[in-house]
């Protein structure tokens, strides 16, 4: 019984079906990359096309905008590429969605998201000595939305934190969660896990001490000093000796946001 396919004929055929394989493989890829790519092209299109017939809705409606935004994200536009890198990559063509996208919104999105963050940066260092630089994103936007001028558009918490985004090359401003509740940090320091516990704690209850800390976390009155002096030192709660007994550690944010409501804004 003879046995076809065999010898060095066998490995030549097998070696040419192989190339075969690979090049039909490398040109469906080829293909399906360039459907894709034009696929994505013409999202861009009429997300363009939309913002730009929309482009007062996206300034006015914070619901709007960020629903915007989410719809861009979910593609790989930037709506908030600088007007600089647009300008610097303008002269190479239209290459770059993202410089396309600033150019088109370089008078709606882009600039309102810009200016927003230069109040936010305002604002913190205002704040900074009452806060150490942690303050509610809440409290932020309040102040922020108080010192803007009477029927400029409204801002949600997202605008903030989109903002804050924008702020990341200077290195120290990012939003941070503590407990259940967002801070905007403006100081080039991370907060310890002793330190955000805490800090949550005084946000709860308003104030701590050596003792509460020590009977409702555990911790050894060594412990909780350390984390205390540490967040007073760092401006982030303010000391009360005066209480004709233990020290109060009162956290400035949640005195802030009781009385903010009469202030009259940064």
């Amino acid at each position: 019984m003879s046995r076809k396919g065999v010898g060095i004929a066998a490995f030549d055929r097998s070696r040419l079906t192989s190339r075969q394989f690979a090049s039909h493989g490398s040109s469906l890829r080829a293909t399906n990359a360039q459907a894709l790519e034009t696929q994505l092209a013409v999202f861009r299109s009429l997300l363009q096309q939309f913002a730009a017939t929309h482009a007062k809705d996206i300034r006015s409606d914070p619901s709007f905008r960020a629903q915007f935004a989410r719809m861009c994200s979910a593609i790989g536009v930037d709506p908030l590429a600088s007007s600089s890198n647009s300008s610097n990559s303008s002269s190479k063509g239209s290459g770059s969605g993202n410089s396309v996208w600033a150019q088109l919104l370089g008078r709606t999105v882009n600039d309102f998201y810009f200016e927003l963050a230069v109040r936010i940066v305002e604002v913190c260092g205002a704040t900074r000595a009452e806060n150490g630089g942690l303050i509610s994103l809440s409290d932020l936007r309040e102040r922020v939305s108080r010192g803007r001028m009477e029927g400029a558009d409204s801002i949600s918490d997202d605008d903030v934190r989109r903002a804050v985004e924008t702020l990341k090359p200077l290195g120290s401003y990012a939003v941070v969660v503590v407990g259940r509740r967002e801070y905007v940090r403006s100081v080039p320091r991370e907060l310890s896990t002793d330190q955000a516990a805490v800090v949550e704690a005084a946000q709860v209850l308003g104030w701590v001490s050596v003792s509460m800390l020590r009977d409702n976390l555990g911790w050894e009155a060594a412990r909780c000093r350390t984390a205390l002096d540490d967040l007073v030192a760092g401006g982030m709660l303010w000391v009360d000796g005066q209480t004709g007994g233990e020290a109060e550690y009162w956290n400035p944010g949640v005195m802030g946001d009781a009385g903010h409501d009469g202030d009259a804004g940064v």
